[in-house]
């Protein structure tokens, strides 16, 4: 069977993790600042904090914000559930829109649904395809929608605007405008999930990039206390010999540890080496495989301003439904490949189905949805085995379609 996405796990990856057990030092200490650092010369972000998971970074960053109940968040209808879920655990209303062809939040949704109750807005980069960051920060800050916003605390106060956190889950290492994605949102949170381009087996990062007048260094120091409990020191602050430390808040243990830093530590070290260009050459088998046939719909990947990441080839099978589509993928199945669905549109889901969410809102998220296949995308993915994927995927569809 060819699995979908495996972990790249090399020696050089359990070397580093060997030689963190042996130092004695396994939790949050100086692998996991050390990776921090190499995120930010990496992302060009004016601070990092790494944490235990993408979901907490984004529920850190609207709790620092003062996002509660009353507030709305806006977001893309076609996400994973984490999006939305964490603005529900604030006390706060998701506001979903719809989204273009290529899966990204459709700006002119946005606009049309912002209140004097939004108080962020958080675009996807579903597959690690930037969305239009340019085009969502002349948004906000245009006259028409600037003046509705209505500061409530001393943070909104200061920055004046609907705040933009970017869920780049997905896109570590995208390009947008030339520059990496990580820079170009007010704060954007990235996975390092088991399934993602960089892993660290489960854990994440939330780049900041708050304008002036703010302190990215002192929101960094808040957002720590944050994910520890409102513990005003950690384990390794403690060992200068000062342990005394003070608890502010009710927070949360949200910490990474060094073991899973030192997986990230070397995986970003082989980055733009060797995993981006791997990637990206099995898009492009992808690609050529499949751009002759009638009934295939390619994903959008490299524009003039964006590169993805190369995290999801996300095609898309043209006029038929989602019981056609799940045909496809059990025969794909029987073939012994491995393909996925990324996602479910999050009011199809019971959840938000019942809080009143509507399919039927959300036309063109449905109609991407249902024709969606994504295909094995992983570094030791080999030629022959893209070459199975291919074959598999085109035998299910003229089995099913008959074409």
């Amino acid at each position: 069977m060819i699995p979908f996405s495996p972990p790249k796990i090399y020696q050089e990856i359990i070397d580093e993790v060997v030689d963190t057990l042996k130092s004695g030092w396994i939790t949050t200490g100086p692998k996991t600042k050390k990776l921090e650092q190499n995120l930010i010369e990496y992302t060009g972000a004016q601070k990092v904090i790494c944490l235990n998971s993408a979901t907490i970074g984004m529920e850190l960053l609207l709790r620092w914000f003062g996002v509660k109940e009353g507030d709305e968040v806006i977001l893309p209808a076609y996400t994973y559930c984490a999006t939305a879920n964490v603005v529900l655990h604030c006390g706060a209303k998701p506001i979903m829109v719809d989204i273009n062809d290529d899966f990204n939040i459709d700006i002119n949704a946005v606009k049309s649904k912002i209140t004097s109750r939004t108080k962020a807005i958080i675009p996807v980069d579903i597959g690690g395809y930037p969305c239009d960051y340019e085009e969502l920060n002349k948004l906000i800050r245009s006259e028409e929608i600037h003046p509705l916003f209505k500061a409530e605390n001393e943070e909104q106060k200061k920055l004046g605007r609907i705040l933009l956190m970017s869920d780049a889950a997905h896109s570590l290492g995208a390009k947008y405008q030339g520059k990496s994605v990580g820079s170009s949102a007010d704060a954007t949170v990235f996975s390092f999930h088991a399934v993602k381009n960089l892993t660290t087996a489960e854990g994440g990062a939330a780049a900041l990039n708050l304008p002036s007048p703010f302190d990215n260094e002192e929101i960094y120091k808040q957002l720590n206390i944050k994910s520890l409990h409102g513990q005003s020191k950690d384990a390794l602050a403690k060992t200068t010999g000062n342990w005394r430390y003070d608890v502010s808040e009710a927070g949360y243990k949200a910490n990474m540890t060094d073991i899973l830093a030192s997986l990230g530590l070397v995986e970003l070290e082989h980055y733009d080496k060797e995993t981006i260009p791997r990637r990206k050459a099995i898009f492009d088998q992808y690609i050529k495989a499949f751009e002759s046939e009638k009934w295939a719909e390619l994903p959008t990947y490299k524009s003039d301003d964006k590169e993805s990441s190369y995290h999801l080839f996300m095609l898309r099978i043209k006029g038929i439904e989602e019981a056609q589509r799940d045909a496809i993928i059990d025969e794909i199945f029987k073939q012994e490949v491995s393909v996925n669905v990324h996602f479910q549109p999050l009011p199809l889901l019971s959840l938000y189905k019942g809080l009143g969410y509507q399919m039927e809102d959300y036309p063109n998220a449905f109609h991407q949805y249902q024709r969606e296949i994504s295909l094995p995308v992983y570094y030791d993915l080999s030629d022959e085995h893209v070459a199975t994927v291919v074959a598999a995927v085109k035998s299910a569809v003229k089995k099913v379609l008959n074409k």
